[in-house]
């Protein structure tokens, strides 16, 4: 079974809302998932961005792959300061 990290739509018509959710590559967009690692609302400005790098860390480590989208946010997102 191969696991994506990607999109999954919410909102409304033409209000967008994803969540950012670790599914099997073979489910549908918004379909069954595995778990929600984060939000991503493109309506704000600046675009809102929130990812639980603890949960993320995790499914990365386990060979999930994130889409380039997914990707793209995760790099747009600040890492979490490191506890000490």
């Amino acid at each position: 079974m191969a696991v994506k990290i990607r999109l999954a739509r919410l909102g409304r018509k033409k209000r967008p809302f994803y969540r950012i959710v670790v599914a099997n590559s073979e489910a549908r967009r918004d379909g069954k998932f595995l778990e929600v690692v984060g939000t991503y609302d493109p309506l704000q400005e600046p675009a809102a961005i929130l990812i639980k790098h603890d949960k993320l860390k995790v499914w990365l480590d386990q060979g999930a792959e994130p889409t380039e989208t997914v990707r793209s946010l995760i790099a747009k997102c600040p890492a979490p300061p490191a506890a000490e």
